[in-house]
């Protein structure tokens, strides 16, 4: 099985970007443990970060036919990308939408998600564990 995990804008900058919402660990911790997580349940993890949407749409495009689920983190795009969204409905494969901090309980304009309806669940609210939930989901519904 094959994984894409797919990040949005500012990612990049955990460790450094709001601290008390998002927590001291770093990006590349992030990857680490994205990376130990494929490696512990064997399945291959192409993980991939960018601050633009029309990169983030290509490397949801090259997932058609190649990788067996998306977990993406669209970041603030999730609130303002349709085109994010249309991308994951034209390639079909399955995706979990996640989010580290509880979306729920912030700002009124992080209550929309775009790409939620194209989305098998969202996880979100739990660190950087949503993306080891993710990944088990579908691995668990998906995998071999």
């Amino acid at each position: 099985m094959k994984l894409f995990v797919i990040n949005g804008p500012n990612l990049n900058m955990l460790g450094i970007r709001e601290p008390g919402i998002y927590g001291s660990e770093s990006y590349k911790d992030l990857c680490e443990m994205i990376k130990k997580h494929a490696a512990d349940r064997n399945i291959e993890v192409d993980i991939f970060q960018s601050n633009h949407e029309g990169d983030l749409v290509d490397k949801i495009q090259s997932a058609y036919g190649v990788c067996d689920g998306i977990v993406i983190n669209p970041a603030a795009y999730t609130h303002t990308s349709v085109a994010i969204l249309d991308a994951v409905k034209a390639v079909a494969v399955p995706t979990v939408e996640v989010h580290i901090s509880d979306v729920s309980k912030r700002e009124d304009f992080r209550q929309i998600s775009y790409i939620r309806s194209a989305c098998d669940t969202t996880i979100a609210g739990h660190g950087f564990n949503v993306y080891i939930e993710a990944m088990d989901y579908l691995i668990d519904k998906y995998g071999e």
